[in-house]
């Protein structure tokens, strides 16, 4: 580990000194690339120098225990020792965590899809809570959300729902979230106060560029039709509504929330380029299911990843065993320390296999 450690360092100090090379200085796309490359390393050298730091003065403080049989000096090492130790092992963890290889699509946009599964009507409102809760997250997050395509019951349900985010590693932190979600409540309109169960699915899917798909007009059957809003009423006069067929996979799309039929069009197209995209990775790791986190699943309650439990404020996470008891906030968008969570179990199942290889 400290082999990488000491070569990240140096390239760091490399990629500093070229930052004030004329010749690079003096070339944008260039210098831009150098730049975004020291931005990535920097977390890791600056870790690894407070690491040393540390490890000299934990070194220094039980070579003072040792040289001092007794007094002051010893019992202020022992103090200093009993002190520094956890921060050092806090640390050395810290720098085995970003030692892990990133994965390529954490940096990327997504594209969120929410489906209402098992429920009815309920799971249509659950739905709608869960749209809420991420653009909630998305707004503390500094992202951008763009709704993409919507189907909704007219009654403040949502039966499909596609949304783009946009910003700083939203990928990373919201590709947890793929999979079936489960919620138990008493409906509003339960007479009698039963708790009802409810699931809705969430797929998050990695934006796709033009050179990660490379989509064949032929292999599309584009229609244009009337957007339509609840109960059959006219959105607008004109056909602007698109759906895209794409023939070789079945895939549909259909958008219709822009009045103009070249955005719904160019909307449906960026779906489609993710959904090909995360099919293309998810047939190269059929192999590997056990590491993968982009299974939907069918929307059936047996088949949830987390579930919100009203009458108890309780949200349990069933992959890692995470219970809290703070459902009002994290459904507001306060998603911050189920996802810390997340990673942290991800980056510790990483780092168990990375050492037994």
């Amino acid at each position: 580990m400290f082999d990488r450690l000491d070569a990240i360092s140096s390239l760091f100090a490399s990629l500093t000194e070229k930052l004030s090379d004329p010749s690079i200085t003096g070339n944008p796309a260039e210098y831009q690339k150098i730049a975004k490359k020291r931005a990535e390393i920097e977390p890791i050298c600056s870790s690894y120098e407070d690491f040393k730091k540390l490890r000299t003065q934990l070194n220094d403080a039980r070579q003072m225990l040792k040289n001092e049989a007794v007094g002051e000096l010893r019992d202020l090492a022992q103090e200093e020792i009993a002190s520094l130790e956890p921060i050092f092992e806090a640390k050395e963890k810290e720098l085995k965590f970003l030692l892990i290889p990133k994965d390529a699509d954490d940096s990327k946009n997504t594209i969120v899809e929410i489906r209402a599964g098992t429920g009815g009507e309920e799971a249509a409102l659950f739905g709608a809570n869960l749209y809420r809760m991420y653009t909630r997250y998305a707004e503390r997050k500094g992202w951008k959300c763009e709704l993409m395509s919507l189907n909704d019951t007219g009654i403040g349900g949502i039966k499909e729902v596609i949304f783009s985010i946009d910003g700083k590693d939203v990928f990373g932190r919201l590709k947890y979230e793929s999979g079936v979600h489960r919620v138990q409540r008493v409906p509003a309109t339960e007479a009698s106060g039963r708790i009802h169960t409810s699931a809705a699915t969430v797929a998050v899917l990695p934006e796709a560029e033009d050179v990660d798909v490379n989509i064949d007009e032929k292999d599309l059957r584009i229609d244009v039709f009337r957007s339509s809003g609840p109960g059959g009423q006219s959105v607008n006069t004109t056909d602007s509504a698109v759906r895209v067929t794409h023939i070789p996979t079945g895939i549909v799309i259909s958008c219709q929330d822009e009045k103009s039929q070249h955005k719904n069009k160019a909307k449906a197209l960026r779906i489609l380029r993710a959904k090909l995209l995360d099919q293309a990775k998810s047939e190269q790791e059929k192999n590997r299911a056990d590491s993968r986190r982009m299974q939907v699943g069918t929307g059936d309650r047996s088949e949830r990843i987390r579930t919100y439990n009203f009458p108890q404020q309780r949200i349990t996470d069933h992959r890692i065993g995470l219970t809290l008891y703070r459902l009002n906030e994290i459904i507001e968008g306060d998603l911050e320390e189920v996802i810390d969570k997340l990673i942290e179990a991800d980056n510790l199942k990483k780092l168990s296999v990375d050492e037994n290889t």
